[in-house]
């Protein structure tokens, strides 16, 4: 018994025995391998990490999306560069490198204050941009130079380009460096050349468009300069954005706008919400924040009295004055009041102690809803708002797209303003006065929009009453943009029929814009001026006869509006414009927006009619002569009310 026992004990030993040693023989079998790994196979790249070179892992920035207009015009792209950078850790001594190359190029006082800052606030293996955008000359003396400037090393990479200019800076922005809020412990926003969206198109969509980072392993030498790229991982590039902007369009909107000091145009799909242009003029060259705007530049653009890095279209606040008749007779209809119900106008209407005037002296005669929109009559307006309300009036104008954002994919848009009892309450404290909803009825008093805002009531106008909404993006890459069905505004048919057909009206003989129509058969517009008023009229002022805009100082000149669609038989585009103290509507806005809706016609016909539009000679005036019309309608809903009208006290 003993003698078995014995046995089995030598039998477990042996095998443990026999476990162990296979287990020493792997680990050693292991560590064999690994310094096979090391000495052998990878002997040459582990010996220059000996002596004084070693190996740097930089991060690989991925290039920036581009952008391009409906048809693939490409509107923003990068194009390649070489830039200057100090990677602090490969260098002795910061200080005297700095002055080493300070001595051998220049550099203003701010740019060494911005390179101090960046090394006192980054580690010291992120690179510090020393110059982007060197050129071959600068370069070479840089390479030349490689003794005296350790830790200086010159990287390939992109600078973002809009050829386009002026004519897409509103719409694309602008790209430019990283705050320090901004970068946080982001290692890609760390990057001295990394540049991300800033203002348009760029800052909505940058999340897409700036890609992932990859990463290399660059072999350097004492002096921090690359000896060779030992491995390398490509990023993601970034998503390429597809806008509906039509370039051939939006060069012409923004060149159209060039006659006039301050104006701005949106062109749209009724059906669809495409924006084909969007242009605000004046405009700026974006490509000069690329490598950091000089303070100069951004002081002289900062404080220009027109405003140009203001995009007018979503930011800019106007009454909208007689275009806003349309909301107004909207609100009546679908309340019941008959659009045949007439009044009559001999020029003004006297309420209370004030007296609101007409802009035509002599007065309308008898006018109902359809006179009261094509001939732009305050005094029917000033009837009719009285049964409405301001409520009501405010109702409707929510529905057709005021006094709220939209949504559109574009920065700092303004919600505007359209006023009711209650919000006469709340920020003022006192209860809303009858006076007031006269005022409003015709896109004046506390009433603001913006030209985008505008545009939309066009489109929820002539589409038949659906809630379109603006969009600028198409497509990001090859995943192409739902179609949305907006829908229903929940307004009677018939009711939208009848402005459709008074606004059509507005463009034949008779009315506020009949000089203003288009020549050709088929494709004619419907619209609806209006003039919005900037200063107050005294009664000494209207008894000597009030001056004309062309004679008064530009300020204080009105705002000059016109909303519009066409083809009047199957609208599909609207457009909307307004020129910063241009005067009348009808004279100034009109003529534009005539052109505009041509051009688009003439560009995607396909979505109008069956023949091309062909568009006569001189019927598009690009250049800065303005066409006066022929009638005497073109000095629309000016002269609301006299100076001694528009007291502090609540109008009774």
């Amino acid at each position: 018994m003993a003698m078995i026992r014995d046995t089995d004990r030598g039998r477990l030993l042996t095998r443990r025995s026999f476990i162990i040693a296979g287990a020493q023989a792997a680990l050693f079998g292991v560590l064999g391998n690994r310094l096979y790994d090391l000495q052998v196979k990878n002997g040459e790249r582990y010996i220059t990490l000996a002596e004084e070179n070693r190996v740097s892992m930089r991060m690989v920035l991925p290039p920036r999306g581009l952008i391009t207009d409906r048809t693939g015009l490409i509107l923003a792209r990068s194009d390649k560069s070489f830039r200057a950078v100090l990677v602090p850790e490969q260098t002795r001594d910061v200080s005297q490198t700095l002055r080493s190359l300070y001595a051998l190029m220049r550099f203003e006082d701010w740019e060494k204050k911005r390179i101090q800052k960046d090394l006192k606030k980054n580690r010291s293996f992120v690179p510090v941009l020393l110059r982007e955008n060197i050129d071959w000359e600068l370069l070479s003396l840089l390479e030349l130079h490689t003794p005296d400037l350790p830790g200086i090393v010159i990287e390939a990479g992109e600078t973002r380009y809009y050829p386009y200019k002026e004519a897409t800076a509103h719409i694309l922005g602008y790209v430019g460096a990283p705050t320090e809020e901004e970068a946080k412990d982001d290692p890609l926003l760390s990057q001295p050349s990394f540049r991300l969206g800033k203002s348009g198109a760029e800052r909505v969509y940058d999340l897409d468009l700036r890609g992932v980072a990859g990463n290399a392993h660059i072999e350097v030498n004492a002096y921090g300069r690359p000896v060779r790229e030992l491995e390398k991982h490509e990023g993601q590039s970034g998503h390429e954005l597809r806008l509906t902007l039509d370039m051939s369009l939006q060069e012409f909107a923004q060149q159209r706008l060039t006659a006039e000091q301050s104006a701005s145009a949106v062109v749209m799909d009724a059906v669809d919400g495409s924006i084909y242009s969007i242009a605000s003029h004046p405009s700026f060259d974006p490509n000069q924040f690329t490598y950091g705007i000089s303070k100069d530049l951004w002081g002289k653009l900062n404080n220009d009295p027109l405003v140009p890095l203001i995009d007018k279209a979503v930011m800019g606040l106007y009454a909208p004055g007689s275009t806003f008749k349309t909301v107004v007779a909207l609100a009546a209809l679908e309340m019941g009041i008959s659009p045949r119900t007439s009044y009559n106008c001999p020029g003004h209407l006297d309420f209370g102690n004030h007296r609101f005037h007409c802009w035509k002296k002599g007065g309308h005669g008898a006018v109902d809803m359809k006179k009261g929109l094509y001939q732009s009559c305050d005094v029917f307006f000033y009837h009719t708002c009285q049964k409405v309300g301001i409520d009501r009036i405010y109702d409707m104008a929510k529905i057709m797209g005021l006094s709220q954002k939209l949504g559109v994919d574009l920065p700092n848009e303004k919600a505007g303003l359209v006023p009711n009892s209650e919000w006469k309450k709340k920020n003022y404290k006192e209860a809303w006065q009858p006076g007031e909803t006269l005022v409003a009825s015709i896109g004046q008093g506390y009433m603001l929009a913006t030209p985008l805002q505008l545009a939309v009531v066009a489109a929820r106008i002539a589409n038949g009453g659906f809630a379109v909404k603006p969009h600028l993006m198409q497509s990001i890459k090859d995943v192409k943009r739902a179609q949305e069905t907006f829908p229903s505004l929940g307004l009677k048919p018939e009711n939208i029929k009848f402005v459709q057909e008074a606004m059509i009206a507005v463009c034949k003989p008779g009315g506020t814009a009949a000089a203003s129509q288009i020549p050709v058969p088929g494709y004619e517009m419907g619209g609806k001026t209006g003039t919005s008023q900037v200063r107050r009229i005294s009664k000494a002022e209207r008894s000597k006869g009030v001056i004309p805009n062309e004679k008064r100082p530009w300020e204080e000149r009105d705002h000059a509006l016109y909303i519009s669609f066409a083809p009047t038989q199957n609208p599909r585009y609207v457009c909307c414009v307004v020129v910063e103290h241009g005067g009348g509507g009808s004279k100034n806005a009109a003529p534009i927006a005539r052109d505009l809706l041509m051009k688009v016609m003439s560009i995607d016909p396909a979505k109008v009619l069956d023949t091309p539009l062909v568009i006569p000679q001189g019927a598009i005036i690009p250049s800065p002569e303005k066409t006066t019309p022929d009638t005497q309608l073109d000095q629309d809903e000016e002269l609301i009310m006299e100076d001694d009208d528009l007291t502090d006290q609540p109008i009774n």
